[in-house]
Protein backbone atom coordinates (compact mmCIF):
# COMPACT_ATOMS: atom_id res chain seq x y z
CA UNK A 1 0.00 0.00 0.00
CA UNK A 2 2.92 2.25 0.74
CA UNK A 3 3.74 1.93 -3.06
CA UNK A 4 0.11 2.91 -4.64
CA UNK A 5 0.17 6.54 -4.16
CA UNK A 6 3.37 6.89 -5.93
CA UNK A 7 2.37 4.00 -8.62
CA UNK A 8 -0.95 5.96 -9.07
CA UNK A 9 0.93 9.62 -9.24
CA UNK A 10 3.13 8.02 -12.17
CA UNK A 11 0.04 6.69 -14.03
CA UNK A 12 -1.72 10.10 -13.88
CA UNK A 13 1.38 12.07 -14.82
CA UNK A 14 1.45 9.53 -17.71
CA UNK A 15 -2.19 10.17 -18.74
CA UNK A 16 -1.74 14.19 -18.62
CA UNK A 17 1.60 14.39 -20.48
CA UNK A 18 -0.64 12.29 -23.52
CA UNK A 19 -3.54 14.73 -23.24
CA UNK A 20 -1.16 18.00 -23.63
CA UNK A 21 -1.34 17.48 -27.31
CA UNK A 22 -4.32 19.18 -27.72
CA UNK A 23 -4.22 21.92 -25.36
CA UNK A 24 -3.90 24.59 -28.85
CA UNK A 25 -3.91 27.57 -26.94
CA UNK A 26 -5.28 30.59 -28.99
CA UNK A 27 -2.56 32.90 -27.39
CA UNK A 28 -0.02 30.55 -29.40
CA UNK A 29 -1.49 30.33 -32.87
CA UNK A 30 0.94 31.58 -35.34
CA UNK A 31 -1.58 33.01 -37.93
CA UNK A 32 1.47 33.61 -40.66
CA UNK A 33 1.78 30.03 -40.76
CA UNK A 34 -1.94 29.14 -40.66
CA UNK A 35 -4.60 28.07 -43.30
CA UNK A 36 -8.04 29.01 -42.04
CA UNK A 37 -11.49 29.58 -43.52
CA UNK A 38 -12.05 32.48 -45.26
CA UNK A 39 -8.43 31.50 -46.71
CA UNK A 40 -7.42 35.25 -46.88
CA UNK A 41 -3.45 35.24 -48.00
CA UNK A 42 -4.27 32.63 -50.18
CA UNK A 43 -2.33 33.19 -53.88
CA UNK A 44 0.56 34.05 -56.24
CA UNK A 45 0.99 38.08 -54.76
CA UNK A 46 3.75 39.27 -53.02
CA UNK A 47 1.64 39.48 -49.69
CA UNK A 48 0.00 36.01 -49.96
CA UNK A 49 1.35 33.48 -47.15
CA UNK A 50 0.35 30.61 -48.98
CA UNK A 51 0.86 29.58 -52.57
CA UNK A 52 -0.94 26.88 -54.60
CA UNK A 53 -0.06 24.76 -57.40
CA UNK A 54 -1.50 22.29 -59.82
CA UNK A 55 -5.36 21.19 -59.43
CA UNK A 56 -6.01 22.66 -56.15
CA UNK A 57 -8.89 24.42 -56.21
CA UNK A 58 -9.30 26.93 -53.40
CA UNK A 59 -12.96 27.66 -52.20
CA UNK A 60 -15.10 29.62 -49.26
CA UNK A 61 -15.26 25.79 -47.37
CA UNK A 62 -12.27 23.92 -48.14
CA UNK A 63 -9.11 23.59 -50.24
CA UNK A 64 -9.50 20.83 -52.60
CA UNK A 65 -5.94 19.05 -53.34
CA UNK A 66 -7.45 17.38 -56.26
CA UNK A 67 -10.63 16.21 -57.77
CA UNK A 68 -12.19 12.77 -57.93
CA UNK A 69 -10.71 12.88 -61.12
CA UNK A 70 -7.39 10.36 -62.37
CA UNK A 71 -4.29 11.56 -62.91
CA UNK A 72 -4.19 15.50 -60.95
CA UNK A 73 -1.85 16.59 -58.55
CA UNK A 74 -1.82 19.46 -56.34
CA UNK A 75 -0.29 20.80 -53.54
CA UNK A 76 -0.13 24.24 -51.25
CA UNK A 77 2.50 25.85 -49.27
CA UNK A 78 3.20 28.46 -46.88
CA UNK A 79 5.47 30.93 -47.99
CA UNK A 80 6.85 31.78 -45.11
CA UNK A 81 9.69 29.99 -43.33
CA UNK A 82 8.98 28.31 -39.62
CA UNK A 83 11.52 29.45 -37.23
CA UNK A 84 10.35 27.57 -34.08
CA UNK A 85 12.25 25.29 -32.53
CA UNK A 86 8.93 23.30 -31.06
CA UNK A 87 5.93 23.79 -32.93
CA UNK A 88 2.27 21.73 -32.71
CA UNK A 89 0.53 21.46 -36.32
CA UNK A 90 -3.20 20.66 -36.40
CA UNK A 91 -4.44 19.78 -39.60
CA UNK A 92 -8.90 19.55 -40.23
CA UNK A 93 -9.18 17.05 -43.63
CA UNK A 94 -11.28 15.34 -45.68
CA UNK A 95 -11.15 12.42 -48.44
CA UNK A 96 -14.09 11.19 -49.99
CA UNK A 97 -15.07 10.14 -53.57
CA UNK A 98 -17.24 7.90 -55.20
CA UNK A 99 -14.28 4.74 -55.69
CA UNK A 100 -15.60 1.59 -53.39
CA UNK A 101 -13.34 -0.07 -50.99
CA UNK A 102 -9.82 -0.53 -52.59
CA UNK A 103 -10.87 1.12 -55.87
CA UNK A 104 -9.93 4.95 -54.61
CA UNK A 105 -6.61 7.05 -54.73
CA UNK A 106 -4.17 8.26 -53.46
CA UNK A 107 -3.73 10.15 -50.22
CA UNK A 108 -2.62 13.08 -48.71
CA UNK A 109 0.86 14.44 -47.62
CA UNK A 110 1.93 16.85 -45.18
CA UNK A 111 5.35 18.38 -45.20
CA UNK A 112 7.89 19.90 -43.49
CA UNK A 113 10.48 20.84 -45.86
CA UNK A 114 13.09 22.81 -47.03
CA UNK A 115 11.70 22.91 -50.31
CA UNK A 116 8.47 24.14 -51.43
CA UNK A 117 6.17 24.16 -54.45
CA UNK A 118 8.67 21.31 -56.38
CA UNK A 119 5.88 18.72 -57.89
CA UNK A 120 7.07 15.32 -58.31
CA UNK A 121 6.23 11.59 -58.13
CA UNK A 122 5.39 11.46 -54.12
CA UNK A 123 1.91 12.39 -53.44
CA UNK A 124 2.28 15.04 -55.66
CA UNK A 125 5.90 16.01 -54.40
CA UNK A 126 9.47 16.21 -54.67
CA UNK A 127 10.70 12.08 -54.11
CA UNK A 128 13.94 13.15 -52.53
CA UNK A 129 13.22 16.19 -50.26
CA UNK A 130 14.64 17.63 -47.09
CA UNK A 131 12.87 17.29 -43.68
CA UNK A 132 9.93 15.75 -42.76
CA UNK A 133 6.47 13.87 -44.20
CA UNK A 134 3.38 12.52 -42.88
CA UNK A 135 1.14 10.34 -45.47
CA UNK A 136 -2.32 9.47 -45.10
CA UNK A 137 -2.02 6.73 -48.13
CA UNK A 138 -5.18 5.00 -49.05
CA UNK A 139 -3.91 3.37 -51.51
CA UNK A 140 -2.11 -0.53 -50.99
CA UNK A 141 0.75 -0.64 -53.45
CA UNK A 142 2.74 -3.23 -51.17
CA UNK A 143 1.19 -6.76 -51.14
CA UNK A 144 2.10 -7.55 -47.39
CA UNK A 145 -0.67 -8.56 -45.26
CA UNK A 146 0.91 -6.83 -41.85
CA UNK A 147 -0.26 -3.32 -42.80
CA UNK A 148 -4.13 -2.04 -43.62
CA UNK A 149 -4.77 1.12 -45.43
CA UNK A 150 -5.69 3.76 -45.12
CA UNK A 151 -1.88 3.93 -43.20
CA UNK A 152 -0.58 6.98 -41.59
CA UNK A 153 3.32 6.89 -41.75
CA UNK A 154 5.94 9.45 -41.25
CA UNK A 155 9.55 9.81 -42.93
CA UNK A 156 12.26 12.20 -42.29
CA UNK A 157 15.06 12.64 -45.19
CA UNK A 158 17.66 14.31 -45.76
CA UNK A 159 17.51 14.33 -49.66
CA UNK A 160 19.49 10.80 -49.95
CA UNK A 161 16.51 8.59 -49.47
CA UNK A 162 14.39 7.44 -52.52
CA UNK A 163 10.85 6.66 -52.12
CA UNK A 164 9.85 3.12 -52.83
CA UNK A 165 6.05 3.22 -54.20
CA UNK A 166 5.96 -0.04 -54.57
CA UNK A 167 6.63 -1.15 -50.94
CA UNK A 168 4.45 2.22 -49.97
CA UNK A 169 7.74 4.10 -48.17
CA UNK A 170 8.26 0.70 -45.94
CA UNK A 171 11.77 1.07 -46.16
CA UNK A 172 12.13 4.36 -44.68
CA UNK A 173 9.26 4.58 -42.69
CA UNK A 174 9.60 5.57 -38.79
CA UNK A 175 6.20 4.52 -37.66
CA UNK A 176 2.53 4.54 -38.75
CA UNK A 177 -1.11 3.26 -37.78
CA UNK A 178 -4.20 2.01 -39.60
CA UNK A 179 -7.09 4.40 -40.14
CA UNK A 180 -10.73 4.60 -41.58
CA UNK A 181 -10.81 7.84 -42.61
CA UNK A 182 -12.62 7.86 -46.03
CA UNK A 183 -16.12 8.83 -46.99
CA UNK A 184 -16.92 9.77 -43.14
CA UNK A 185 -19.71 12.27 -42.52
CA UNK A 186 -17.86 14.65 -40.59
CA UNK A 187 -13.92 16.27 -40.52
CA UNK A 188 -10.84 14.15 -39.86
CA UNK A 189 -8.13 15.31 -37.78
CA UNK A 190 -4.15 15.27 -36.92
CA UNK A 191 -1.71 16.68 -34.97
CA UNK A 192 1.60 16.82 -35.65
CA UNK A 193 3.96 17.92 -32.39
CA UNK A 194 7.76 18.66 -32.58
CA UNK A 195 9.18 19.17 -29.19
CA UNK A 196 12.71 18.83 -28.00
CA UNK A 197 13.64 15.92 -29.87
CA UNK A 198 10.75 13.89 -30.38
CA UNK A 199 7.62 13.75 -32.91
CA UNK A 200 4.22 12.85 -31.96
CA UNK A 201 1.61 12.52 -34.20
CA UNK A 202 -2.24 12.02 -32.80
CA UNK A 203 -5.26 11.50 -35.20
CA UNK A 204 -8.98 11.94 -34.38
CA UNK A 205 -11.21 10.33 -36.69
CA UNK A 206 -14.74 10.51 -34.80
CA UNK A 207 -14.88 14.06 -34.29
CA UNK A 208 -15.33 14.08 -30.78
CA UNK A 209 -12.02 15.98 -29.84
CA UNK A 210 -10.67 12.25 -28.47
CA UNK A 211 -7.41 11.77 -29.80
CA UNK A 212 -5.17 8.58 -30.13
CA UNK A 213 -1.13 7.52 -30.66
CA UNK A 214 -0.46 7.04 -34.20
CA UNK A 215 3.17 7.82 -33.80
CA UNK A 216 5.69 8.64 -30.83
CA UNK A 217 9.84 8.59 -31.77
CA UNK A 218 12.17 10.20 -30.17
CA UNK A 219 15.90 11.00 -31.61
CA UNK A 220 14.45 12.82 -34.16
CA UNK A 221 16.83 16.09 -35.48
CA UNK A 222 14.66 18.68 -37.82
CA UNK A 223 15.97 22.03 -38.78
CA UNK A 224 14.25 25.82 -38.29
CA UNK A 225 13.50 27.74 -41.35
CA UNK A 226 11.74 25.20 -43.82
CA UNK A 227 8.05 25.22 -45.04
CA UNK A 228 5.13 23.74 -44.15
CA UNK A 229 2.52 22.22 -47.01
CA UNK A 230 0.11 20.01 -48.15
CA UNK A 231 -0.26 18.08 -51.74
CA UNK A 232 -2.16 14.99 -52.85
CA UNK A 233 -2.06 13.43 -56.01
CA UNK A 234 -4.45 10.60 -58.02
CA UNK A 235 -3.32 8.26 -60.14
CA UNK A 236 -5.74 5.51 -62.13
CA UNK A 237 -8.02 5.48 -59.37
CA UNK A 238 -9.03 8.71 -57.43
CA UNK A 239 -10.69 10.61 -54.77
CA UNK A 240 -11.37 14.53 -53.35
CA UNK A 241 -8.45 15.68 -51.30
CA UNK A 242 -9.58 18.14 -49.18
CA UNK A 243 -7.78 19.95 -46.45
CA UNK A 244 -10.12 22.65 -44.07
CA UNK A 245 -7.44 23.89 -42.04
CA UNK A 246 -3.86 23.92 -40.94
CA UNK A 247 -3.49 25.67 -37.61
CA UNK A 248 0.37 26.07 -36.38
CA UNK A 249 1.35 26.48 -32.58
CA UNK A 250 4.47 27.86 -30.78
CA UNK A 251 4.80 25.53 -27.81
CA UNK A 252 6.66 27.33 -25.22
CA UNK A 253 9.50 24.84 -24.29
CA UNK A 254 12.82 25.90 -22.47
CA UNK A 255 15.93 25.04 -23.88
CA UNK A 256 19.49 24.46 -22.48
CA UNK A 257 21.88 27.18 -22.75
CA UNK A 258 23.69 24.78 -25.53
CA UNK A 259 20.70 24.02 -27.68
CA UNK A 260 19.98 27.86 -27.76
CA UNK A 261 23.37 28.54 -28.70
CA UNK A 262 23.31 26.42 -31.64
CA UNK A 263 22.08 27.65 -35.50
CA UNK A 264 19.17 26.07 -35.86
CA UNK A 265 18.89 26.12 -39.77
CA UNK A 266 22.19 24.07 -39.90
CA UNK A 267 20.75 21.13 -38.29
CA UNK A 268 20.70 17.92 -40.87
CA UNK A 269 17.51 16.21 -40.68
CA UNK A 270 17.78 12.75 -39.24
CA UNK A 271 16.40 10.15 -36.55
CA UNK A 272 18.87 8.29 -33.98
CA UNK A 273 17.05 5.35 -34.37
CA UNK A 274 18.63 1.74 -32.50
CA UNK A 275 17.89 0.09 -35.94
CA UNK A 276 16.79 0.69 -39.29
CA UNK A 277 13.83 2.37 -40.25
CA UNK A 278 12.89 -0.70 -42.43
CA UNK A 279 12.76 -3.09 -39.29
CA UNK A 280 10.31 -0.02 -38.02
CA UNK A 281 7.38 -2.87 -38.67
CA UNK A 282 3.86 -2.03 -37.13
CA UNK A 283 1.80 -4.75 -35.78
CA UNK A 284 -1.58 -6.34 -36.63
CA UNK A 285 -3.23 -3.94 -34.87
CA UNK A 286 -1.52 -0.71 -36.25
CA UNK A 287 0.19 0.45 -33.90
CA UNK A 288 4.44 0.89 -34.17
CA UNK A 289 6.08 -1.85 -32.36
CA UNK A 290 8.76 0.92 -31.21
CA UNK A 291 6.40 3.59 -29.82
CA UNK A 292 6.88 4.68 -25.62
CA UNK A 293 5.37 2.68 -23.25
CA UNK A 294 0.97 3.31 -22.81
CA UNK A 295 -0.22 4.18 -18.87
CA UNK A 296 -1.13 1.09 -18.17
CA UNK A 297 2.11 -0.39 -19.53
CA UNK A 298 3.91 2.00 -17.31
CA UNK A 299 1.66 0.85 -14.19
CA UNK A 300 1.83 -2.78 -14.83
CA UNK A 301 5.94 -2.65 -15.18
CA UNK A 302 6.11 -1.18 -11.83
CA UNK A 303 3.70 -3.48 -10.53
CA UNK A 304 5.86 -6.44 -12.02
CA UNK A 305 9.28 -4.48 -10.27
CA UNK A 306 7.69 -4.01 -6.75
CA UNK A 307 6.15 -7.70 -6.93
CA UNK A 308 10.03 -8.22 -7.97
CA UNK A 309 11.47 -6.39 -5.02
CA UNK A 310 9.42 -7.95 -2.73
CA UNK A 311 9.84 -11.98 -3.72
CA UNK A 312 13.97 -10.73 -3.57
CA UNK A 313 13.28 -9.41 -0.04
CA UNK A 314 11.52 -12.39 1.35
CA UNK A 315 13.89 -14.80 -0.46
CA UNK A 316 16.66 -13.06 1.09
CA UNK A 317 15.34 -12.73 4.45
CA UNK A 318 14.51 -17.13 4.28
CA UNK A 319 18.51 -17.37 3.16
CA UNK A 320 19.54 -15.04 6.06
CA UNK A 321 17.42 -17.21 8.72
CA UNK A 322 18.88 -20.71 7.32
CA UNK A 323 22.37 -18.61 7.58
CA UNK A 324 21.75 -17.61 11.16
CA UNK A 325 20.21 -21.30 12.29
CA UNK A 326 23.64 -22.63 10.34
CA UNK A 327 25.79 -20.58 12.42
CA UNK A 328 24.46 -21.51 15.78
CA UNK A 329 25.42 -25.00 15.43
CA UNK A 330 29.32 -24.04 15.65
CA UNK A 331 28.49 -22.82 19.00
Amino acid sequence: MVMAGPLLFLLLHFTLVQCDITDGNAEHLKREHSLMKPYQGVGSSPSSQWDFWGSTLVTSSYVRLTPDERSRQGSIWNTVPVYLKDWEMHVQYKIHGSGKKNLHGDGIAIWYTKERLHPGSVFGSNAKFHGLALFIDTYHNDEAADRSFPYIYAIVNNGSLPYDHGNDGRNSELGGCSSEIRNKDHDTYLAIRYSKGRLTVMIDIDDKNEWKECIDIGGVRLPTGYYFGASAATGDLSDNHDIISMKMYQLMVEHTPDEDSLDWTKIEPSVSLLKSPKDNIDDPTGNFRSTPLTGWKVFLLLLCALLGIVVCGVVGAVVFQKRQERNRRFY
